[in-house]
């Protein structure tokens, strides 16, 4: 049986120096779990609870491949969207000369010409303010020139995933079409471990805390740390999905088993072109994911195909589909500061621990 000693040890090593205070993994393939631990403690507090299999992490950009992403495929899918849809056609506020060409797609590959954040949570709250400020941000680069990575392209694909779905009931918004009541029916379906928007406070106890807010001025436990995330209401295209690795290990065993043609995730010809590399210049972003880079978080070993993401508070997923592999890695690294940058060398070299174990 395959131990992972080296790619455990790392972790703890991680832990030694203070990099995060908690971290949970898993390694598998389409057909099931090959490691699934957890290491330290939810906080530094040596009386803090350990990590297990049940802590539950803010998954923050994560969001935008386990949630938004697959949204975007199932929209197509059903025809209620194309990927050249241009943003003028479902956003009246997107208006100008040097944006009249952006499309669904651009914004997927971060190549809308949008910068990468702003601190909107400052002086808007809910969809009315944000949507408006960001269609009306000027554009830093012509659209498709370059990529940029860009929380505010997903906010907007949020807005567009709402609205191409938007059901009232008595005069209400239904919950069941909102961002996060979609994502809800996906998230259920792929997996019975905690994985959803706005977590309840029911699992507080069992959720790795991430910062010390000063904005917000208190320890952040089951609360979504992207502030812009927390001023649309805790659910948005860009950020707001917590879980666990198992279950974002059950939508790796998904995505593998999408792209060997099982209908799952979304239809494996729409999987497909979406985790093909972008003609974007200089780019590694395929649409939503992110692709493999000798540079990349994922470290050195896994297949140039291999597709991923990282999150902001410590998350990573890669999926090798070419060697039927994925790799969960989950830490609150930003407990209690996001000024903490020690997961940068770790995280890279876990990755390739990984890969070698498995390769003998």
């Amino acid at each position: 049986m395959i131990g992972f000693k080296a790619a455990a040890a790392i972790l703890r090593e991680g832990i030694r120096s203070g990099a995060f205070p908690a971290a949970t993994v898993e390694v598998g393939r389409a057909d099931g779990v090959l490691w699934n631990d957890a290491f330290g403690r939810l906080t530094y507090d040596p009386e803090s609870a350990p990590a297990d299999g049940d802590t539950v992490f803010d998954l923050a950009s994560l969001t935008k491949v386990i949630a938004t992403t697959t949204l975007v495929m199932r929209a197509i899918d059903d025809r209620l969207l194309t990927l050249d849809d241009p943003l003028t056609s479902r956003l009246p506020e997107w208006r100008g000369a040097d944006r009249e060409m952006v499309t669904i797609r651009d914004a997927l590959a971060h190549a809308s010409g949008l910068p990468a954040w702003l601190p909107f949570f400052r002086d808007h709250t809910g969809r009315a303010e944000f949507e408006p400020a960001i269609c009306r941000t000027p554009l830093e680069y012509i659209p498709r020139s370059q990529a940029t990575y860009s929380d505010l392209g997903f906010i907007l694909i949020g807005f567009i995933l709402q609205d191409v779905r938007a059901g009232v009931n008595a005069g209400r918004l239904d919950p069941s079409t909102t961002l996060a009541g979609q994502f809800r029916k996906i998230a259920t379906y792929i997996t019975a471990h905690p994985l959803t928007f706005n977590p309840p406070r029911a699992w507080r106890d069992r959720t790795a805390p991430t910062e010390v807010d000063p904005w917000r001025g208190r320890l952040l436990v089951g609360e979504v740390h992207d502030e812009n995330c927390w001023a649309l209401g805790g659910a948005a295209g860009h950020a707001g999905v917590f879980g666990t690795a198992r279950a974002v290990g059950a939508f790796a065993r998904s995505v593998l088993r999408t792209i060997r043609g099982d209908q799952i995730v979304a239809e494996p010809a729409t999987f497909r072109e979406f985790i093909r590399s972008t003609a974007v210049p200089g780019s590694s972003r395929a649409l939503g994911w992110d692709t493999m880079r000798p540079t990349s978080s994922c470290g050195t070993q896994l297949s140039p195909t291999a597709i991923g993401h990282t999150g902001f508070t410590g998350t990573s997923l890669w999926i090798d589909w070419e060697r039927d592999l994925y790799v969960v890695l989950l830490t609150n690294r930003v407990h209690p500061t996001r000024e903490n940058a020690g997961l940068k060398q770790i995280r890279p070299a876990f990755y390739d621990a990984v890969v070698i174990e498995l390769s003998g």
